[in-house]
């Protein structure tokens, strides 16, 4: 389980939301993609574990995280191109753990704490201040919530792909 501060790219999804990540569009360059030397085509068409993804279904709503390097907000023209592209949140560091932990056959899901409207969605000017605000207000929920998630998984019979991610991934 990991937890990320994203911006809202879409006017439905508020600062103050949690929510978890069902796909990705990963758009950063020049960091560590892939564990491996030679050529291993692992399947991503459910990027995240579907079984937690199922758990976090019941009370969160699922979305498309666009991934950018950062260390800077994005221009509100970019922001309009990743909305085309089908983006409703956007930050920085999901990527490329959650191809790694693919890669190690890991189950792996996302939350994220929405903490801002992105660029040019409400005309405000984007601060540091702001998301870590928020990121504080959120963090005895998110504890809560990843306990519970925990305890649920711990009992709980292994259905999911995530553990047999490699086979026929390699030539």
């Amino acid at each position: 389980l990991s937890t990320s501060a994203v911006g809202s790219m879409v006017p439905e999804i508020r600062p103050g939301e949690l929510v978890y990540v069902r796909d990705v569009i990963d758009l950063t360059s020049g960091r560590e993609r892939t564990f491996f030397d030679e050529p291993v085509h692992v399947d991503f068409t459910d990027p995240l574990c579907p079984q937690i993804n199922s758990l976090l279904e019941r009370e969160y709503r699922g979305v498309v995280y666009v991934c950018t390097n950062g260390p800077r907000f994005e221009t509100p023209a970019e922001i309009r191109a990743y909305t085309l592209l089908g983006g409703e949140v956007v930050g920085m560091t999901l990527a490329p753990e959650v191809f790694l932990a693919r890669e190690k056959a890991m189950c792996y899901s996302s939350v994220s704490i929405v903490t801002n409207y992105a660029a040019g969605i409400k005309g405000k000017k984007l601060t540091i201040d702001e998301v870590l605000e928020v990121t504080r207000e959120k963090e005895e929920e998110i504890r809560t919530l990843f306990s519970k998630l925990i305890s649920e998984l711990k009992g709980m019979k292994r259905t999911c792909p995530c553990p047999k991610a490699l086979d026929g991934a390699t030539l």
